[in-house]
């Protein structure tokens, strides 16, 4: 999917190119029900077009030579919709992950409640990183602002320091922004 020896630059406008073509059509929440003895157990909402973007931006990521081709995680949170100031676990690629994250807790929950990226080069320095997968060293999370409300964010861990800069901040709030006018959340 991802050429080897391509620039970040490169790989980043492959993923836009795709998430667009992608995207097109596609705003709906798939809900389904996962059902124990006939009582509704849990509502799980996922999203195909985040889906593909984890994907996205895992492999291509990965395709990249070091620091950032040891992206060990790369997916989404969103909004809560029972608990206005959480974050809920969404499509995702990597070791499992929190399932909840409230406001103002982490580098997750920072995002959220500031509505302004975090660009993480240690996660160690980060006062209240929540620790997922203790292979991860640094870290970015991209909130998806919508109507200015944020809706949910993007995060990608690096299991190597310095594994994120500025170039990876100005395409991740690009797509951002494409997430936030192609999705229904």
């Amino acid at each position: 999917m991802f050429k080897e020896g391509v620039t970040k630059k490169e790989v980043y406008a492959q993923v836009l190119e795709q998430a667009i073509a992608l995207f097109e059509g596609q705003k709906n929440w798939v809900r389904v029900h996962y059902i124990f003895v006939s009582t509704i157990a849990n509502d799980f909402l996922g999203l195909s077009n985040l889906s593909n973007t984890a994907s996205l931006l895992y492999h291509g990521l990965r395709s990249l030579p070091s620091p950032i081709g040891d992206v060990n995680w790369a997916g989404f949170y969103v909004l809560d919709p029972k608990h206005p100031n959480q974050l809920i676990l969404g499509p995702f690629h990597g070791q499992v992950a929190c399932q909840t994250i409230q406001f103002g807790k982490g580098v997750c929950g920072a995002a959220a409640q500031s509505g302004v990226t975090q660009l993480v080069t240690d996660v160690e320095e980060f006062p209240g990183h929540i620790a997922c997968d203790s292979a991860s060293k640094s870290e970015i999370v991209v909130p998806i602002v919508q109507d200015g409300k944020v809706v949910a964010i993007i995060d990608i861990d690096c299991a190597e320091l310095d594994g994120f800069d500025l170039e990876d901040q100005a395409a991740l709030e690009n797509l951002a922004d494409i997430l936030a006018k192609s999705c229904d959340f």
